[in-house]
């Protein structure tokens, strides 16, 4: 036994209850314990935390940090890698590059010097999902993993149109054990399929989707459906049809009407609340307090944010006409890729400029869902990584949720119109430390079933991250004085103390072992007398054959 105390700390521990209480926590191999009884037992190694706030380690719920599409966009944009921050090799540390899509190990390191330490990439295509692992293999410190894309999968679709909820269910759950996945991301579902095949989209629930005559409601509502049969321990996680364009609150709202109860998470909510007419940009403005009176009063939904900061950076996304479309708009370069029979993802830089209305209205409207979400339990903080900012933005945003007149100060500087088209300038609310707990660490450890992360309470991961109290509220949470992972110090005042390796958290649904061989069957029946005179496809229907159950 190695037992490792932290004595004093004012605790913030939301899911035991416990709100800036001074405690000490016991550790031993890794995990919390119940403090010992007998006064007799010594710790081998004891932390004086007197004086500073001690929560959980951070948890970030959706961001994109791995995979071909994150690996493409490293690529894709020297000119930000030549001028951003490096970080540069040490004993205990490999080199890496900044900037908006950081490298492997500055991910790792970076997350970790902010507190965090656990992230779920939010976007892998499963034909990807090899790739993903290998990155996460790359990145240090973390614990994660990654949602797997089956909105536009082919085979999802056409079970939903053939009326085969059982054989859905059971190809969703070997997909998840093939991939190692962790729960079904729905990304514009049937509308990436629709650019691909004919370059238009599905801009309404009830648009048929071109050759599998199915509707984006139906492959809504026959994951979220299939996701809750098979008892996942996140829901179905849902990026709506229409991101980003004015007036897409209506989807937004049908989306979650679509689901009827079924419990779902929808991703990036601010990319989805606005009014106003596609085709008149004047109109544009939020819808945030309508959909946050719908989640409210629904508890089968949670949602994050994708909070948008002002700064550079590069939107990534498995929506491939939302990225042609900021394309189109910004002018400024593109990548679209197709993974066959699976999906697709645009990639564009974009600058997000306080002097345009339309990007200090999403800023707003960032803003206003967590403050307008009466439960924190319900709301979890993001930046979809990196498409509305940085992961770095998080103390940022803290100190902006913590002051109102922070708030206010930006308002006063962007386009006045920003004030008539949202409400923020009315919402007074403060979030205290104990809100940001649950935003940043419990609320998404527990919208993601993770009952071994987000808490400090006996058999969770000993994930801790100690802080120094400071009127400066996003200086404080920039520079934690320490990061603790599984019971190690691994970060001391910004510091890399020790590099070790994160795990992969996966889930491995059960599923009838006869479906292996119906999905092999389908596909030989469906795709290789379609493509009969093509030789590949034999090899094709043999590496499916390949492709293991465990």
């Amino acid at each position: 036994m190695s037992l490792f105390k932290i004595s004093g700390g004012t605790v913030y521990d939301p899911l035991n209850n416990i709100d800036g209480e001074v405690r000490d926590l016991w550790i031993d191999d890794g995990r919390f314990i119940e403090p010992p009884t007998d006064s007799s037992i010594i710790p081998d190694r004891t932390l004086d935390a007197s004086g500073l706030v001690v929560m959980p380690g951070g948890v970030d719920m959706h961001c994109h940090i791995a995979g071909p599409k994150v690996n493409v966009a490293r690529k894709m944009r020297p000119e930000e890698k030549r001028l951003a921050d490096k970080v540069t090799r040490t004993p205990l540390t490999r080199s890496g590059t900044m900037g908006s899509v950081p490298s492997t190990f500055a991910t790792g390191y970076k997350y970790a010097g902010l507190g965090y330490t656990t992230a779920f990439d939010a976007a892998i295509p499963p034909l990807g999902a090899r790739h993903a692992h290998e990155e996460f293999h790359d990145t240090p410190i973390l614990d994660k993993g990654f949602y797997i894309l089956v909105g536009n999968n082919h085979y999802v679709m056409r079970q939903i149109q053939e009326k085969e909820p059982e054989r859905l269910k059971n190809y969703l759950a070997w997909l998840l054990n093939a991939t190692k996945g962790y729960s079904c991301k729905l990304v514009n579902p049937g509308g990436v399929e629709v650019w691909k095949s004919t370059g238009g989209n599905a801009t309404g629930l009830d648009d048929p989707i071109d050759y599998f005559d199915v509707t984006p409601r139906q492959i809504i509502t026959g994951v979220a459906h299939a996701a809750g049969e098979l008892g996942l321990p996140h829901p179905v996680h849902i990026h709506c049809n229409n991101l980003g364009m004015p007036g897409n609150w209506l989807t937004t709202l049908e989306t979650m009407k679509a689901l009827e109860g079924r419990k779902a998470h929808i991703t990036h909510i601010q990319f989805h609340s606005y009014g106003g007419n596609p085709d008149e940009q004047s109109t544009f403005c939020s819808q945030v307090p309508q959909l946050a009176d719908y989640v409210n009063s629904h508890e089968n939904l949670t949602v994050d944010v994708g909070q948008v900061m002002f700064a550079e950076t590069t939107s990534m996304t498995g929506d491939g006409p939302l990225g042609y479309f900021l394309h189109k708009v910004t002018g400024r370069k593109w990548f679209s890729g197709d993974t066959e029979m699976e999906a697709g993802c645009g990639i564009v830089p974009i600058v997000y400029k306080d002097k345009s209305m339309v990007h200090a209205l999403q800023w707003a409207i960032g803003l206003e869902w967590y403050l307008l979400v009466n439960d924190p339990w319900r709301v979890a903080m993001s930046t979809d990584h990196p498409n509305g900012a940085s992961f770095m933005a998080y103390p940022e945003i803290i100190a902006l949720l913590m002051d109102r007149e922070r708030r206010r100060a930006v308002l006063d500087r962007v386009p006045s119109g920003v004030k008539e088209r949202c409400s923020l300038a009315d919402l007074d609310r403060e979030y205290t430390l104990n809100e940001i707990a649950i935003v940043t660490r419990a609320a998404p450890a527990k919208m993601l079933g993770l009952t071994q992360k987000g808490h400090l309470g006996p058999g969770a991961d000993a994930d801790i991250t100690i802080y120094t109290p400071d009127n400066d509220i996003q200086l404080m949470f920039e520079l934690p004085r320490f990061v603790i992972r599984r019971g190690r110090v691994i970060v001391e005042q910004g510091e890399i103390r020790e590099n070790v390796n994160g795990e992969t958290l996966h889930v491995a649904p059960s599923f009838d072992p006869d479906a292996v061989d119906d999905i092999q069957n389908w596909f030989e029946q469906h795709y290789t007398i379609q493509f009969a005179n093509y030789p590949v496809q034999e090899d094709t229907v043999e590496h499916l054959r390949a492709i293991p159950t465990e």
